[in-house]
């Protein structure tokens, strides 16, 4: 079965329209694909990560476990979810599944909603922010590491069994408010928020669309390498990047058939074709 079939068939198994209006997310795991050493593994924190992305509907949050890698001048913030799909996905190629099980397995576990990696201190001094759009736009991006510029203040409290500070900064658009201890004296926290003398445990912007709170924390006792997917990740602008996530938002349907190869169509619950309207986005980074 060509590669092309199998994704036909998959991104057939990931839709999901209800009768009245398609809201669908489509996810590709990724292939078998050598990935790149960018450190070695010191601590991994978990983030249980409630957040929305379709802000009308506040009665209905989305939750995500994300995962923190923080080795020496590096960190990796992924999905959990994603990681798991991967590895599935993998597995079943390996041992020729077939397409009804790698179907299953991808309905089961192609559940994340925040696929976006991030790695602050890759390479040294930037910010590589990477996404595979739709399953197909495989890119990435580098910036500049800036940490935003916080205002300590004098509140404390306590989050798995350690002292807290509080800390308020204004980064990327939003109004965050953060709780670190520097019982971990290390830099950093979920997705680009770090910069504080201790690691973030709590992180919520002041609209309340995005919370992160650490429910786990795993020192690394053996070496382990902290990897990255580089290959078929097109390096392109910040810019360029957000204008492809605009456009798949903004016409998932239509992007989709943008691509070489690809003819999809969604029906109603009645079998009627419809356009599908724009999937409800609310980014964590506006600006």
């Amino acid at each position: 079965m060509t590669t092309r079939k199998i994704l036909s068939l998959c991104l057939t198994a990931l839709l999901m329209p209800p009768a009245a209006q398609a809201q669908f997310n489509v996810f590709m795991p990724e292939g078998h694909v050598k990935q790149d050493t960018i450190g070695t593994l010191q601590l991994r924190v978990q983030y249980e990560t409630v957040f929305y992305l379709d802000t009308a509907k506040k009665e209905k949050p989305l939750e995500e476990t994300m995962i923190l890698e923080v080795g020496s001048g590096v960190s990796k913030f992924y999905s959990y979810s994603k990681y798991i799909c991967d590895s599935v996905y993998n597995a079943d190629l390996a041992n020729k599944a077939s397409q009804e099980t790698i179907n299953r397995h991808l309905n089961q576990y192609a559940t994340s909603r925040m696929t976006e990696i991030t790695c602050k201190g890759f390479p040294a001094g930037q910010v590589t922010s990477q996404n595979s759009v739709a399953g197909f736009n495989r890119i990435r991006y580098e910036e500049k590491l800036e940490f935003p510029r916080w205002e300590l203040t004098e509140e404390t409290d306590s989050l798995m069994g350690m002292a807290c500070r509080k800390a308020e900064c204004d980064f990327r658009g939003r109004h965050w408010t953060a709780w670190f201890t520097d019982e971990i004296a290390l830099s950093e926290g979920p997705w680009k928020l770090g910069g504080l003398p201790g690691l973030i445990l709590k992180a919520t912007d002041s609209e309340g669309h995005y919370r992160f709170t650490a429910n786990g924390i795993e020192l690394s006792r053996t070496p382990q390498p902290m990897t990255l997917r580089l290959k078929n990740y097109e390096l392109v602008s910040r810019k360029q990047y957000r204008k492809v996530h605009e456009r798949y938002y903004d016409d998932p349907v239509g992007f989709i058939n943008g691509q070489p190869g690809v003819n999809m169509t969604v029906t109603d619950g009645n079998g009627n074709k419809m356009r599908p309207r724009g999937i409800p986005h609310n980014p964590i980074e506006r600006e």
